[in-house]
């Protein structure tokens, strides 16, 4: 169970990176890009924030992860220079693809019948035997 206190530094951390890599963007000039941060989830000792990241187009998502992941120095040090005067040290960023989405439209698509796995079981996943 998340605390206020990591509520509230959550939220901080999801304004100002939602900033930080939305303005990456209009700077490098890049289009038909949407990168925003949908969830930010912070320890209970504030040394570690998992940044849940939503990409669209999806297909650019392992890109966009992999090159935010090799920049995660720079965005640290930018985010510390905003939040400087509201928190003494900045947790250490790891980030993440959002693929939530994604799940809620594959159980949509089923409840709605387009895709219905009892009439074609190969859509189901295989399970793994052990």
């Amino acid at each position: 169970m998340e605390t206020n206190r990591q509520k509230k530094i959550g939220s901080v951390l999801q304004n100002d990176l939602v900033d930080i890599l939305q303005g990456e963007v209009r700077k490098n000039g890049i289009s038909n890009l949407i990168i925003s941060v949908s969830k930010v989830s912070v320890t209970t000792d504030l040394s570690v924030a998992k940044v849940y990241l939503s990409v669209f187009p999806t297909e650019k998502g392992p890109e966009i992860l992999a090159a935010i992941k090799s920049n995660t120095p720079l965005i640290k040090h930018d985010l510390s220079q905003r939040v400087k005067l509201q928190l003494r040290k900045v947790p250490n960023l790891t980030f993440y693809i959002d693929d939530s989405l994604d799940y809620i439209e594959k159980i949509d698509k089923a409840l709605t019948g387009d895709v219905n796995p009892i009439e074609n079981p190969d859509l189901l996943e295989k399970r793994k035997k052990s």
